[in-house]
């Protein structure tokens, strides 16, 4: 929303507020805020004065800009909540379309690649820290904002605080992430965050993405890995080893099962060893004479 003018300041005040209400993270806040005020500057007029056929003219302008499905639907987000929830014009929201997002599967990495990819980080704090999302399934949010109080080695489990959609979640502690976080404890014996960055905060979710694109260069992997792809390898390596859909499920934080469920297409193994019908039959190939 233009902040120039006086009169948009409050529709932005009130768009904050009613976010911060709704527990939205503070990186989804300024999706929404930066979405809406690219879309008021597209038209240079305040949000408020624009309607559904502006919103339809704005997305089929971003796609002839060439975005992506990904930010062309955070932006659609965006819109939906400032009419539905900001302007009380629930009318609207339903009206404004999702993008039909391309479905791909995840690269996936074998355990050797994961080996390849986690020996050739040289910093032992990206390297531990890439280690710990892979042995838990952490998205890079929740990884670097670990705090060393919620590793229970008594119980055996990590908490992850807020994750996506602000909920809390508990997942295994492996006994060799343990001996891992221990030593990498004792070498840099941190305090409050698992793995500091500068001054009090954690460190910078930028410092993991940096670290997977030059291991996976100096691993000489051909896939593209991100955190994402660890997180990935670590669902579909516990699906192969014949882990039960629905405990990943929980594992990951995922609301759907459906959404755990596209594991199944890359679980190669899995496929393998799943039995077909056939198997159950005494069928003789060649006919009697």
């Amino acid at each position: 929303m233009a902040e120039a003018t006086a009169a948009v300041s409050p529709l932005r005040r009130r768009m904050i507020d009613d976010m911060s209400l709704r527990n939205l993270s503070p990186a989804t806040q300024r999706s929404y805020l930066h979405a809406v005020t690219k879309f008021s500057r597209h038209f240079g007029q305040s949000p408020d004065r624009l309607g559904l056929e502006d919103v339809r003219a704005f997305q089929v302008y971003l796609v002839s800009q060439g975005i992506s499905w990904p930010a062309l639907n955070q932006t659609v987000c965006a819109l939906r909540f400032f009419y539905g929830v900001t302007l009380d014009r629930a009318e609207i929201p339903e009206r404004i379309v999702y993008a039909r997002t391309p479905r791909k599967l995840p690269a996936i990495l074998s355990a050797d690649e994961v080996v390849r990819f986690l020996e050739a980080v040289p910093s032992l704090k990206a390297r531990t820290a890439l280690t710990t999302a892979y042995a838990a399934g952490l998205r890079a949010s929740e990884a670097v904002s670990l705090n060393v109080a919620d590793i229970d080695s008594d119980r055996m489990v990590i908490l992850v605080r807020h994750g996506k959609g602000g909920k809390d979640r508990t997942v295994m502690l492996s006994p060799q992430l343990l001996g891992i976080l221990r030593t990498y404890w004792r070498l840099v014996r941190p305090e409050h965050w698992l793995f500091p960055g500068r001054g009090d905060k954690p460190i910078d979710v930028q410092v993991l993405h940096a670290a997977c694109r030059s291991a996976t260069k100096a691993a000489g992997l051909v896939k593209k890995v991100s955190v994402h792809t660890l997180r990935h390898s670590f669902a579909t390596h516990l699906l192969e080893s014949g882990t039960d859909i629905r405990i990943i499920q929980v594992l990951l934080g995922h609301n759907n099962l459906s959404t755990t469920a596209r594991y199944t297409h890359v679980a190669t193994s899995t496929i393998a060893a799943t039995r077909s019908p056939l198997d159950h039959l005494r069928l003789e190939v060649v006919p009697p004479a």
